[in-house]
């Protein structure tokens, strides 16, 4: 079924918030200049970055805008309210060879009324030449100011990411190098060992023995089983006892790798089965060499592990290499953050109470993790150092619910009414920008079509943000 043709006349504009208040003559200039034009859904309208010729004004149907993002297709907003405008939307700006800010795709069937720009423009000023003035400034220090919150606000989420990352990847990188080059003296004593055993002519079947010994103790060492402190300081005594009754020295310097490889006095016993009186000091010290090989390389392979999965958390934080709208689990950039995050986390609890039977949201990943980020550290600043944050996640009203908790001092009457405004903060100055909550506000209500609100009082601040389950039209 087609739709009926469009027919433009005084009053047909009139119903487009638009045009409300224009006087018949600035109507009858809009209607000898106007052209309707129809899309077929998935057809691209306009292309970022092409010359703005036109003023489009949605008459039906919905659409989509995008715009180029490090090379990515970021999709920006949705609509489908009759009367809302794009492409030459800066057409009052004084500037020849404007280009368009943003591709508009047609999510279904459409039609706009379209303008030419330059012809607008010229009337407009004719029209308007106050408000004109006017909204030049404002267009102008509306872009300044975009641009430097927007510069500050990528320097903080990359200062935020940045000192997590280092800070955790610090450990298990330093761990690494002490381990090889603790390794690379295991592997040259074990080469002196050997070059030991092999002047004493060793029987070879004694020497095939030993090395299936060798094999069998090393398998165990990644079974080995965690000891309590007491645990293992027995096992120690219990070893190095058997050491010094079997004429080894220095028991109590190889008891330690023995019982951290998990071995016993009854594996010592199986060795000395094997091999005998005559090479059991030879034999025992080769295989401490093994065993505590083993275990280096083990850390070695726990620690890279460890900087891989932090290279993954990073990732998924800032989203690299993923689509910038999808369907998410919350929990992940919630994970994410926290390890991001955890150089500011020594000496505060956390706590977190996930629902994981919860769906998946259609949203823009990178930018609510921003918001995580945001709540996260306010949280952590009102406890400073000492504390409980709490992070929940459950269903509210068919909304996704994330509540971020903190036991902090809480947020007065007077502020708690101030705290989403732009530049407001109570911090000391130079410790806050004020724009974290403003930040997070708008990517929550405006971006996603949810919620953010606050419930504070003394030891109990929580900051619950509230997403649809669906996807949603943006105005």
């Amino acid at each position: 079924m087609t739709e009926p043709e469009v027919v433009l006349t005084r009053e047909f504009l009139r119903e487009l918030f638009l045009f409300t208040s224009l006087s018949d003559e600035q109507l009858d200039w809009i209607l000898a200049h106007a052209v309707v034009e129809s899309y077929p859904g998935g057809a691209k309208v306009i292309s970022e970055g092409e010359p703005a010729t036109c003023f489009y004004v949605l008459l039906s149907g919905a659409l989509r805008m995008t715009k180029l993002v490090g090379g990515n297709e970021v999709e920006t907003t949705r609509s489908d309210q009759r009367g809302v405008y794009c492409g030459a939307t800066q057409f009052f700006y004084g500037q020849n060879q404007q280009e368009y800010a943003a591709t508009i795709h047609a999510v279904s069937d459409l039609t706009f009324l379209t303008l030419p720009a330059e012809e607008f423009a010229g009337q407009f000023r004719a029209w308007f030449p106050m408000a004109t003035h006017l909204l030049e400034g404002s267009y102008l220090g509306w872009r300044n100011t975009d641009a430097l919150i927007g510069s500050r606000r990528r320097l903080l989420a990359l200062g935020e990411m940045s000192a997590g990352l280092t800070h955790e990847l610090n450990n298990p990188a330093g761990a690494a190098v002490r381990a090889t080059a603790a390794l690379r003296e295991r592997v040259a004593g074990m080469r002196h060992k050997l070059a030991i055993l092999a002047k004493k002519d060793i029987d070879p079947n004694l020497l095939e023995q030993l090395i299936d010994v060798q094999e069998r103790l090393v398998k165990q060492v990644a079974a080995a089983p965690p000891l309590t402190a007491m645990q293992q300081a027995d096992r120690e005594d219990e070893i190095s006892d058997w050491l010094e009754d079997h004429g080894l020295e220095q028991g109590w310097d190889l008891a330690p790798i023995f019982v951290g490889a998990g071995l016993t006095a009854e594996n010592m016993d199986h060795v000395l089965e094997s091999v005998g009186d005559s090479l059991i000091d030879g034999a025992v010290r080769w295989l401490a060499y093994a065993l505590e090989t083993e275990m280096l390389m083990g850390e070695i392979e726990d620690s890279t592990t460890r900087i891989s999965a932090l290279v993954g958390a990073a990732k998924q934080y800032s989203q690299m290499d993923r689509a910038p709208h999808q369907w998410v689990d919350v929990h992940e950039g919630l994970k994410s953050t926290l390890v991001m995050m955890s150089g500011k986390l020594e000496g505060i609890e956390v706590v977190k109470e996930f629902d994981r039977s919860l769906p998946k949201v259609p949203a823009y990943p990178g930018e609510l993790n921003q918001v995580w980020t945001n709540l996260i550290d306010n949280a952590l600043g009102a406890m400073d150092g000492s504390g409980t944050l709490t992070i929940r996640t459950s269903l509210v009203n068919d909304q996704l619910c994330v509540e971020v908790g903190d036991t902090g001092p809480g947020i007065s009457a007077e502020h708690k009414q101030r705290i989403f405004e732009p530049f407001f903060t109570t911090k000391p100055v130079g410790k806050g920008t004020g724009l974290g909550l403003d930040i997070s506000w708008r990517i929550v209500v405006e971006r996603h079509h949810g919620d953010l609100r606050a419930e504070s009082e003394p030891g109990d601040t929580r900051f619950q943000v509230l997403l649809p389950l669906t996807e949603q039209a943006s105005e």
